[in-house]
């Protein structure tokens, strides 16, 4: 077992039993996003839904601004998770946010996936459905805020100071620098704890800790394995 499921799950590919459906999101009315790319130098400064909706020239003008930097390539952004960022950038009082990723081809994702853990082979990125941002101060709050309003995926990465957002099916996890962190499904937290135990609880308390081989740390694979255990299980108890 390799790490296809887990990134599969991250991406949206995979909704696992009993995870919630995207929140239907209210018209969200007139909106502005000022938003920064550090990697072209390039802003966003402006209006992109008046009181009719989208508004197509700020559309196309976020489709260049949001294209894969690495090719050059644009795509149509979903205005989905335009709105989704302009509610967490408002639920954590920022007024500009710093986009690291958008739009990918799927050469560029390919690239990354073979450099970065947690890069997920179909990645929402792939559709222009999701978007990888920085704030400058209340990105944990931000992520918390992401995740009360259930309209998509959303992914914490402490150490390297972002979050993932996107309109996929609803589901959460948490990425270390070292690789797996923690992922959250049907209000059960699957983590690794420092010995290297696979931990799952119910979201409060320690939870009870699955070793593999006698008590050894398992290996990714072996965890990778566990996780794939727990949601062939999970389904056939719900099929009864």
């Amino acid at each position: 077992m390799d790490r296809r499921l887990l990134l599969a799950v991250i991406a949206g590919g995979i909704a696992l039993p009993g995870t919630t459906r995207a929140a239907a999101a209210p018209n969200p009315g007139p909106q502005r996003l000022c938003l920064a790319n550090p990697h072209t130098g390039e802003r966003f400064d402006g209006p992109y839904r008046d009181e009719t909706g989208v508004i197509p020239s700020a559309m196309a003008e976020l489709a260049v601004f949001l294209r894969d930097f690495h090719s050059g390539e644009i795509i149509a952004m979903d205005a989905g998770v335009l709105d989704f960022l302009a509610a967490v950038m408002a639920a954590a009082g920022q007024s500009e946010a710093q986009v690291l990723s958008a739009y990918r081809t799927r050469a560029t994702n390919e690239m990354l996936a073979r450099t970065t853990f947690g890069v997920a082979e179909n990645s929402q990125h792939l559709y222009g459905r999701a978007l990888d941002i920085h704030l400058p101060a209340k990105l944990a709050e931000a992520m918390q805020a992401a995740r009360t309003m259930q309209r998509g995926g959303v992914g914490w990465y402490p150490h390297s100071g972002f979050i993932h957002i996107d309109t996929g099916p609803v589901r959460n996890w948490d990425l270390d620098e070292v690789g797996l962190g923690s992922l959250l499904f049907d209000g059960r937290q699957i983590h690794f704890n420092d010995k290297g135990e696979m931990v799952i609880s119910s979201g409060h308390g320690r939870g009870m800790s699955l070793m593999a081989d006698g008590g050894h740390p398992p290996t990714v694979r072996q965890r990778l394995a566990r996780l794939h255990q727990l949601a062939r299980a999970e389904f056939l108890s719900r099929r009864r």
